[in-house]
């Protein structure tokens, strides 16, 4: 089974960075797509970016799209989500996600996805 466990998340200020990790046990990554999502008290799970397994297709929604970067690395059955340009309305718990799919797809709607973290606190003080 494949498991997935997020890491980076913390307590950053406005205009700050961050990385988040999300390492893969159980299976290798190079045939899953992989995403971020968040989400924030009181909201619904939102998609932030998805990447296919080549890396060739890459999707971030608009709030985050200049600021925010997806990468993966399959040698170390890791993905990344680089956050610039923090903002509070940032302020969420970070999950990423999982899906065995073809070379060039990917998407950001949560039930499109059957792995799961955990999640990361990821908190953007004003």
């Amino acid at each position: 089974q494949l498991q997935l466990v997020e890491s980076g998340g913390g307590l950053v200020q406005h205009g700050g960075s961050l990385r988040l990790s999300c390492a893969a046990s159980g299976f290798t990554l190079d045939v899953y797509a992989l995403a971020w999502f968040r989400q924030a008290p009181g909201k619904e799970r939102e998609g932030v970016s998805c990447i296919s397994s080549t890396g060739k297709r890459i999707e971030y929604v608009d709030s985050v799209k200049g600021r925010f970067f997806i990468s993966r690395d399959n040698a170390k059955n890791t993905v990344y989500l680089t956050m610039h340009s923090l903002k509070p309305e940032d302020t969420a718990v970070y999950y990423c996600a999982a899906e065995v799919a073809g070379t060039n797809w990917c998407e950001t709607e949560p039930h499109e996805y059957d792995s799961w973290g955990q999640g990361t606190q990821v908190t953007v003080s004003s």
